[in-house]
């Protein structure tokens, strides 16, 4: 049996996953809550009647398509793709693209804030000797991946450049992931930089690599300490929301002859 390993965190409520305004809220109903609404469908019957008085257990989600591990489509980053065409939503990715070999990038030990090149993938890939194919679904372990919740972790960690991007789409790449907030550099050191440059190309630069290239990028990814460099697959199918930006997934690592990692 292969081994399985689980790439993504679980939605959660009241802790430090997103910014202000989109942090996601939760609503929980126990079976004694909801055991009204339950008999309510059935003429004459009373919350004695059901086994144990108990109702349904439910919950209620406020959220946004980015909350949580998910899949962003190339919608989210721009209205144009691939030089001009339409950006697809995610009820439009290929499934194709979200079930690939997943290959690992470690930059954990670049700065907060540091935007990766294409050199600097191209010499992690040299290190782990690994050479890219079309399908490829590959993820970047960033020293955010252990502050999840944790109050630093929006400004933990590097990001990927535009160029490192484009390195990657260009060679087939359709999916990539990181276990940061986001696929770019925390926002906190880039507005720094604008402010000292300002130069507006700083902005998003990863995301906005989609303009040339399509891809997909999985976000808030989860575990990526516990995977090797390359021998696993990687599935990430996302939620499928009609005309969204994204989808949420529960992105799994799938390890060949239940190696360890």
């Amino acid at each position: 049996m292969p081994k399985l390993v689980d790439l993504s965190v679980s939605l959660m409520a009241n802790i430090a996953s997103d910014p202000p305004g989109l942090t996601p809220s939760i609503d929980y109903f126990t079976h004694q809550e909801t055991a009204k609404d339950l008999v309510s469908y059935f003429p004459g019957m009373t919350e004695e009647d059901l086994p144990g008085q108990e109702g349904w257990a439910i919950e209620r989600v406020v959220a946004t398509t980015h909350t949580g591990t998910h899949l962003d489509a190339p919608y989210h980053y721009a209205s144009t793709m691939d030089g001009g065409a339409r950006a697809i939503t995610i009820d439009e990715v290929p499934l194709e693209w979200c079930y690939g070999r997943g290959v690992k990038l470690d930059f954990r030990s670049f700065e907060d804030g540091y935007v990766v090149t294409a050199a600097d993938v191209e010499a992690e890939l040299g290190r782990i000797g690994h050479d890219l194919a079309p399908g490829d679904i590959v993820v970047v372990n960033t020293a955010a991946g252990t502050r999840y919740g944790l109050d630093d972790y929006l400004s933990t960690g590097c990001g990927m450049g535009r160029e490192a991007t484009l390195f990657l789409t260009s060679r087939g790449v359709r999916v990539t992931g990181t276990d940061a907030w986001s696929w770019d550099a925390p926002f906190i050191h880039t507005a720094k930089k604008y402010v000292e440059t300002g130069d507006n190309s700083l902005i998003w630069e990863g995301h906005k690599a989609g303009m040339e290239i399509g891809y997909c990028h999985i976000e808030k990814l989860h575990n990526l300490e516990a995977l090797p460099a390359t021998g696993f697959q990687i599935s990430c199918f996302p939620v499928k929301i009609h005309g969204a930006s994204a989808g949420w997934t529960r992105a799994v690592a799938i390890l060949e002859s239940g190696d360890d990692a």
